[in-house]
């Protein structure tokens, strides 16, 4: 039987490696062995931060409507409280891109919290 030459494979396998390596900085991007490393490293990176990037955009919205709101008065624990007593079901992407774009909207938001928790 005639002997199989795996050269064909291995160098593809290597080439996508690389190819997915590309930007890396050193030999990271050129050396097939550590670019392997670096790659699944990256990789590990990336299924975690896409967790992480919900962590803080959430962080972000909080910070806005707590800025936005104590322009009112108010703090942001308090505000959130008031809008499940006014029955207003927002969440904190929406209220913060209405802090964010349109003043008077959120304006009248912080009334109808104000009133609902006097």
């Amino acid at each position: 039987m005639a002997r199989v030459k795996r050269g064909v494979t291995s160098h593809a396998r290597h080439k996508k490696v690389l190819k997915a390596s590309k930007g890396f900085v050193g030999r990271s991007s050129t050396n097939y062995r550590i670019a392997l490393e670096r790659l699944e490293k990256s990789l590990q990176y990336a299924y975690r931060d896409r967790r992480v990037k919900k962590r803080e955009f959430r962080g972000l919205w909080i910070q806005r409507i707590n800025a936005a709101v104590r322009e009112h008065g108010l703090t942001y624990s308090r505000f959130i409280f008031g809008l499940q007593k006014a029955g207003i079901e927002m969440d904190r992407k929406v209220l913060a891109a209405i802090a964010y774009d349109d003043a008077a909207s959120f304006a009248e938001i912080v009334r109808k919290v104000q009133a609902a928790l006097a």
